[in-house]
């Protein structure tokens, strides 16, 4: 959240994700989601709220972008929170089938090229 523009913000949410989610231990807010059933849904739903506070932070972020004049004026903030947290929980399930870091980098740099200009 602290990089200076939106776009190096998203860049480094999704290096991040890809860097966290590639290595043994995989990423407990998407794969403790998927695997609790009705036992666990006091897990579940602990981590379904660490990732939409962390989405949050992320709209919040954005939100500023736009008021700053980092992003257009009719950018969605919570649309681009929502888009980067997609992206990201999807490659957490990626990486956790076993896809090649460098191949969930890859989509995270197709992400990208996505991003409003300012």
């Amino acid at each position: 959240m602290q990089e200076p523009t939106a776009r190096q913000v998203a860049a480094a949410f999704l290096d991040g994700s890809v860097r966290a989610t590639t290595r043994p231990t995989g990423c407990l807010g998407v794969q403790g989601a998927l695997a609790a059933g009705d036992p666990g849904s006091d897990a579940r739903d602990a981590l379904t709220a660490w990732r939409d506070e962390h989405t949050s932070l992320l709209r919040d972020r954005f939100r500023q972008a736009v008021d700053e004049g980092d992003l257009p004026p009719d950018a969605d903030p919570e649309l681009l929170a929502r888009y980067l947290m997609t992206v990201a929980n999807g490659i957490a399930v990626q990486a956790a089938g076993g896809t090649a870091r460098d191949d969930l980098q890859q989509v995270a740099d197709m992400a990208l090229r996505s991003w409003p200009p300012a």
